[in-house]
């Protein structure tokens, strides 16, 4: 029996899928519309693939 996990990205890794800077991240976060992170013992932010690719659905524009 195999147990899939949700793997987990570093900022940097999804920074750079997402094209934005750390400040505009970061600022994203503070008004509540960054994805879901993951704060580690030691400070630093993971970001579950499932949760980036949640937030990618919520950025989709859908034309009228």
């Amino acid at each position: 029996m195999s147990v899939t996990r949700d793997p987990k990205l570093t900022l940097a890794q999804a920074l750079d899928e997402i094209g934005m800077s750390r400040a505009a991240f970061y600022r994203l976060r503070a008004r509540g519309k960054a994805p879901r992170c993951l704060k580690m013992p030691n400070g630093q932010i993971r970001i579950r693939r499932s949760d980036l690719d949640s937030w990618w659905d919520t950025c989709e524009v859908h034309a009228c």
